[in-house]
């Protein structure tokens, strides 16, 4: 028997862009909520449709990777026919989620506030640059921005570098996560309680609480974190990369017994008896005479031959992969990661799953919408407008300047 979607019956009115919104509304949509994109029409929609360097026109395989499952409407929120159309859709819906700059939400009448009166129990979640209030608030944040301003960049890298950010934008996507754990938490007491509210989520308080235990040691310790050499652990020895006779790999100890069996394996048992190496205190306090030990017998052999034989023992290991060969991992295969949608100008497109798993059916993967594809079943569906009143609200410049491959008669196919 296969089982409805654990998110089927959600309507959300995602007011988004770029990357940190859709990135979490994405997987709401992959868990078969109902995610409508309210794309503001004078600048042309969603900026994501236009990002380079793959794409042409309103296509842009940026735009593909963040926004696959969802609806779109070009709605001006500016026109008072717009907002019209806007409210209807409040009333219909279970939250509005914006990714705007943090104090665009109440200006544009779209807190909790500004829309109780429609739905009690609406949940209006926000995820900005800095959140909604603070000396920054007013402020556009951008994901390398944030991670040079919450501490990453300066211990990121080798040391004697420069500030290095991350290979992806880590705090764009963990702000989309974030954003999406609020909002379904604020649905779950919305139901509960029949009272909706304001989620406040900003990729700032996002990357700061992402310090962690680095944080933690430096406020009660005064620790101060650095750099490390081949991207070791600040405390664990050895759990770090290691250039191998062909390429990198990383090797981690965070356990004596990986030790034991990691020395056993070079063969040198010797060095887990060593005072000096006999231990975590022991181990990092002489690091500097352990790691080039390693870093001699690691060079020897290939990458290939030291996964084959580290794994056997047990001990945490993996080859530093480049992004193809993460891609065609048999791991990364056998977990079906790698999914496929038709789209009319780049045909079939392979992109990569939600890693957000319920239950054990698998989400059906449609395109990303055009801009505006999907304005005859909002309008007539959802906001029960009928053809002429569609007409009229058009007219009157509710959705601004219609794509030019707009249809306003015809429904997208559910």
């Amino acid at each position: 028997m296969n089982r409805r979607p654990p998110l089927e019956g959600v309507r959300i009115l995602a007011v988004e862009q770029y990357g940190a919104g859709p990135w979490g509304s994405l997987h709401l949509a992959d868990l078969g909520a109902e995610v409508i994109k309210i794309e503001e029409p004078r600048s042309g929609g969603d900026v994501g449709r236009y990002v380079p360097p793959y794409g042409a026109g309103e296509d842009s395989l940026f735009f593909e990777a963040f926004n696959r499952n969802k609806r779109s409407i070009s709605l001006d929120l500016t026109n008072p026919r717009g907002r019209e159309v806007f409210e209807r859709l409040v009333g219909e819906s279970d939250a509005v989620f914006s990714n705007l700059r943090g104090d665009v939400p109440a200006k544009i009448g779209i807190t909790y506030d500004d829309l109780k009166h429609l739905n009690p129990a609406i949940v209006c979640c926000s995820l900005s640059g800095y959140g909604m209030t603070g000396p920054r608030s007013d402020q556009p944040g951008y994901d390398y921005l944030l991670q040079g301003l919450a501490g990453w960049m300066d211990i990121t890298g080798e040391p004697g570098g420069p500030p290095v950010k991350t290979g992806v934008s880590l705090v764009d996507f963990t702000g989309g996560y974030v954003a999406a754990l609020a909002l379904l938490a604020g649905l779950h007491a919305a139901k509960r309680d029949g009272i909706g509210m304001d989620c406040d989520v900003s990729l700032y308080d996002t990357a700061v609480t992402l310090l962690n235990y680095p944080a933690a040691w430096h406020l009660n310790e005064g620790f101060e974190p650095a750099r490390t050499r081949h991207s070791a652990h600040p405390s664990l020895v050895p759990f770090q990369a290691f250039e191998t006779r062909d390429g990198w790999m990383v090797v981690a100890c965070p356990k004596e017994k990986f030790w034991v069996r990691l020395a056993n394996r070079l063969g040198h048992p010797e060095w887990a008896a060593d005072p000096r190496f006999d231990d975590f205190t022991h181990r990092f306090a002489n690091k500097d005479e352990l790691l080039p030990l390693l870093e001699a017998e690691f060079a020897g052999r290939d990458t290939a031959d030291w996964i084959e034989e580290l794994t056997a023992d047990g001990i945490p290991c993996a080859p530093i992969n480049s992004v193809g060969q993460a891609l065609q991992e048999p791991h990364t295969l056998a977990r079906e990661l790698l999914v496929e949608t038709e789209h009319p100008r780049f045909g079939t497109v392979r992109q990569l799953a939600s890693p957000v798993r319920v239950g054990p059916e698998r989400p059906a993967y449609r395109r990303a919408p055009m801009r505006n594809e999907d304005l005859a079943y909002v309008t007539r569906n959802l906001a029960g407008y009928d053809a002429g009143e569609v007409e009229a609200l058009a007219s009157e410049g509710a959705f601004g300047d219609l794509p030019p491959d707009s249809d306003d008669t015809t429904t997208t196919a559910d």
